[in-house]
């Protein structure tokens, strides 16, 4: 039997955890390097964008042509590694740790990202809308799907959609996806591996979509969707027929006369506390005794501002209501239902730690396998501060060594690497265990802006 050659091994607890990827990769001993250094090039911080030649600290010019960056770029679009095996092994250490195991009280968020890309020939490429800088533009978008609760979260899987001039039929090919499609799908893989959530979580887009809605339902899912300010439905003239309509006829006059509005208390993490108003929409196709509700929630009723009001939807039952024994899922309070809503934040905010801290725009490749790998060594390196977290060898103020005692010679990255702190503190140390100081640094940012507690209560 041919001897497994042996690599440079990573700082402290990355080179613990890409031992778990090893078999993946077989006897192929640059496809285990590569996996080591790309890994350990997305977590160093850097001011350079994470391209190659930076992941390989070389020149961004000449140095493509080194022998370190080329090696990457074999990794990322040559070599015969399965990027779905890959994210497969990643989701099995998270789900087996308690430390990130998901649980029924956490949701699954379902959100789309843009990517500006120039050029013509890079897969999945086309003029379209990308969220992130709010206009159409040239560029790659991706649908994803993460589970998150108060304090954890990381993505489960990615798809890229492909615009329909990549196929032969265009939008009637049998291969073409709409984003809702892809976004369906995801939601049935999460459930076929058996991730529990409370709730999918989505924005107004998906929200809108009745096709979207329908197959939640049947695959008795729960889900609380955001909807649009001016959401309609059919009505006869001189009825509500709006959610803003709903929202001006409840009768606000005050704190103290609130009408049909209720008040909801949220607590955030970092101490304060807010006080929002909720109302249960009884007009229309929505009402706690019907298949959807509707709910309006805002800090202040009276001008019900936009960019605070949610319109949301929900097939979770009213509690004490008659579908509550019907239905299969749990009752969910309107507090419940802010809470849920509220995790969403973790798109909008904390996600942009795996979408610009790791790089995950900045791949150089064209091909659709080179992006997907790129796209799940990104998650790799983020879930890896989750992982490594609950293994630190020594409380945060106290030093700890690495398991390798020698140096190593490397030349690119400046002669020996000396044993080094990789987790007493934030601080960089010396060599390259500011790999792992960073992914605790980036930790340090998801607990600090995770989104709030949820409602606490309702007055």
């Amino acid at each position: 039997m041919t001897k497994r050659m042996p690599v440079r091994p990573a700082p402290g607890p990355l080179e613990e955890y890409a031992r778990r990827f090893e078999d993946l990769f077989g006897r192929a001993r640059a496809q285990r390097e590569g996996f080591r250094r790309y890994v350990e090039g997305l977590l160093l911080p850097a001011e350079r964008n994470k391209t190659l030649t930076a992941l390989a600290n070389t020149e961004p010019a000449a140095g493509a042509q080194r022998k370190e960056a080329q090696s990457l770029q074999w990794f990322l679009s040559e070599s015969g590694w399965d990027p779905r095996e890959l994210n497969e092994r990643r989701l099995e250490l998270l789900l087996e740790d308690p430390a990130s195991a998901p649980d029924d009280g956490g949701v699954l968020l379902i959100d789309e990202h843009g990517d500006r890309k120039w050029g013509k020939k890079t897969a999945h490429l086309g003029r379209q809308w990308l969220g992130n800088i709010g206009k159409t533009e040239n560029g790659v978008v991706s649908v994803t799907s993460l589970w998150a609760d108060e304090g954890t979260y990381y993505p489960l899987e990615v798809e890229p959609y492909t615009p329909a001039h990549h196929f032969g039929g265009a939008k009637d090919d049998p291969g073409f996806r709409t984003k809702l499609e892809i976004a369906r799908q995801l939601v049935e893989r999460s459930v076929q591996m058996g991730v529990p959530f409370r709730a999918v979580v989505a924005d107004s887009f998906y929200g809108e979509d009745r096709g979207f809605r329908r197959s939640l339902e049947k695959s008795g899912v729960g889900y609380v969707l955001s909807l649009k300010k001016s959401h309609s439905w059919w009505h006869l003239e001189g009825t509500i027929g709006a959610l803003w309509q709903a929202a001006e006829a409840a009768g606000w006059q005050g704190a103290e006369e609130p009408g049909d509005w209720t008040k909801v208390v949220r607590s955030f993490r970092d101490g304060h506390r807010e006080e929002w108003w909720a109302l249960e929409v009884e007009a229309g196709p929505y009402a706690k005794e019907r298949a959807r509700r509707a709910l309006v929630l805002t800090p202040d009723p009276k001008t019900l501002p936009d960019l605070a009001t949610w319109y949301l939807t929900s097939n979770l039952p009213a509690p004490g209501s008659e579908r509550e024994i019907e239905s299969g899922l749990a009752p969910a309070s309107v507090g419940e239902v802010v809470r849920l809503y509220g995790l969403r934040m973790w798109v909008e905010q904390s996600y942009k730690q795996v979408k610009h801290a790791l790089g995950w725009s900045q791949y150089q490749v064209r091909g659709d396998s080179a992006i997907r790998r790129h796209w799940q060594l990104v998650c790799c390196a983020f879930s890896l501060c989750w992982w490594a977290y609950g293994r630190l060898p020594a409380p945060l103020d106290e030093p700890a060594e690495t398991e390798e005692d020698l140096p190593v010679e490397s030349e690119e990255r400046g002669g020996k690497e000396a044993p080094s702190v990789v987790a007493g503190g934030f601080e960089g140390g010396e060599g390259v265990a500011g790999a792992v100081d960073n992914a605790l640094a980036l930790l340090e940012g998801v607990h600090r802006y995770a989104p709030a507690a949820g409602a606490k209560s309702v007055a």
